[in-house]
């Protein structure tokens, strides 16, 4: 991709990534996750494009956790919305 995406945290994000069993997570966001989302957040071995009522959203993989994105195109940024446990988000 030219141009490298913008990441943006939602304040429910931020909310999820400091509780306890998600905590562990936020050293594998820096270096793993989302470099991956700014080169490109389309497409990657744990990225999936939703479908259904939850269209245009995106999930990553990781382990049991699941999470949660938009891309905006225009505007070149990927807003990450929650983490959620995968039990929880099927």
């Amino acid at each position: 991709m030219l141009n490298s995406f913008e990441i943006a945290e939602t304040i429910s994000f931020e909310k999820d990534k400091q509780k306890g069993k998600y905590k562990h997570l936020n050293e594998k966001l820096e270096r793993q996750i989302y470099p991956q989302l700014r080169e490109n957040p389309f497409w990657g071995r744990n990225i999936k494009k939703l479908k259904g009522e939850f269209e245009g959203i995106y999930r990553y993989r990781i382990g049991d956790f699941r999470i949660l994105y938009l891309i905006d195109k225009k505007r070149v940024i990927v807003f990450m919305l929650n983490i959620i446990d995968r039990k929880d988000s099927y």
